[in-house]
């Protein structure tokens, strides 16, 4: 893990100041709880979890956790497509959970075992692609931009102009495994919707980035922060929280989110459908949700929380960063990903596909 000795207050000195974290979180009553086996599988995205979060939780009910890590939706969903190998508790980006509830492959869950959900800020309360949060609870919210090495990029690449359409940094960028999100930013250069389903856009956007994919050094599966700090490449399109992390590492590194807007994306916490331990997935997802291991979490990721009583702990460099919080006009150029359903999803595979053998 990394480590961010330079902030103000440690990752120690928070929990210190409040007290052991699982000594001061909120649990569910005891009653109503079937007996189940004292585990829970937990599949989540790499360094997306607090330092202690998983031992803490393991301390204050006994329940041993089942840790596995995926690298993107895609992968998510696949492992989960054709039955559920064994997990109870998953983290897919808000699209994926809509297409999850559509295939029947997230269960509803059963709101009196996450009395946590009162600490959500209440814009996170409901969803458009979960109405009523009746199958997926929020866990963190952000951007993706573009990362870069200061000293080696003239100014500040506001553009999305120097990933797909620019030879300016060729055999420096890192581009993202992430076949949807890499569409959506170049249809937003191309002055079009993220979710646009115009054919003639959509093949716009693909030949755009057939003609830039020489000048791309990587296709990284999620870790451009770290070639960017150990210098392989110079600039990168990767998660906010990301790249915030290696910044604390790094001065010369920074973030941006590019001047066309960009994608606006929230990740959940969902229960799959076949579940050995529900009831487990249950307690774990109230655990997330608890303000002081939520502060706890957000401390360690620095992604966005959607907790109000977790951020009402953080200090002013977390609530404060604009790389966190974007301004209102950021936000306001930033789209959310739809799910527009499979043949779209067919679509954009199939021109990927092309585009990495470009």
């Amino acid at each position: 893990m990394k480590n961010f000795s330079k902030r103000p207050w440690s990752r120690r000195s928070f929990l210190a100041g409040t007290g052991a974290v699982a000594a001061g979180l909120s649990f569910l009553p005891k009653k109503g709880w079937s007996a189940e086996e004292a585990k829970v599988n937990f599949y989540n995205w790499d360094t997306y979890i607090g330092e202690t979060t998983i031992s803490d939780f393991q301390d204050a009910t006994g329940i041993e956790v089942n840790y596995d890590l995926f690298a993107d939706n895609d992968e998510l969903f696949a492992k989960l497509k054709g039955g559920n190998p064994g997990y109870d508790l998953i983290v897919p980006t808000n699209d994926f959970t809509e297409r999850m509830i559509l295939a029947e492959m997230i269960q509803p869950l059963d709101h009196s075992l996450i009395p946590n959900f009162a600490n959500l800020d209440p814009a996170f309360q409901d969803s458009d692609f979960d109405p009523g949060r009746k199958y997926s609870m929020p866990y963190m919210w952000g951007t993706m931009g573009i990362g870069y090495r200061k000293s080696r990029v003239d100014g500040v690449p506001d553009s999305w102009q120097y990933i797909f359409d620019s030879d300016k940094y060729a055999g420096t960028i890192a581009w993202l495994s992430e076949p949807g999100s890499m569409t959506g930013m170049a249809l937003k250069y191309l002055g079009y919707s993220f979710n646009s389903t115009s054919e003639k856009e959509l093949k716009e956007a693909e030949a755009l980035m057939i003609k830039q994919k020489p000048r791309v050094k990587v296709i990284a599966e999620d870790n451009g922060q770290d070639l960017l700090l150990s210098g392989e490449v110079d600039i990168a399109v990767e998660w906010n929280g990301d790249l915030l992390q290696v910044m604390e590492e790094d001065d010369d590194l920074s973030y941006v989110v590019p001047k066309e807007g960009s994608l606006l994306w929230q990740d959940t916490l969902a229960i799959p459908v076949g579940a050995p331990h529900p009831e487990n997935a249950h307690k774990l997802i109230n655990f997330l949700l608890d303000a002081e291991a939520g502060a706890a979490i957000a401390d360690y990721i620095y992604y966005a929380t959607p907790n109000k009583a977790a951020k009402a702990l953080m200090g002013p460099e977390y609530t404060e960063n604009p790389a966190i919080f974007p301004s209102d006009e950021t936000l306001a150029k930033c789209e959310s990903a739809i799910y527009l359903g499979e043949d779209r999803k067919r679509i954009i595979d199939e021109a990927w596909t092309r585009i990495s053998a470009a």
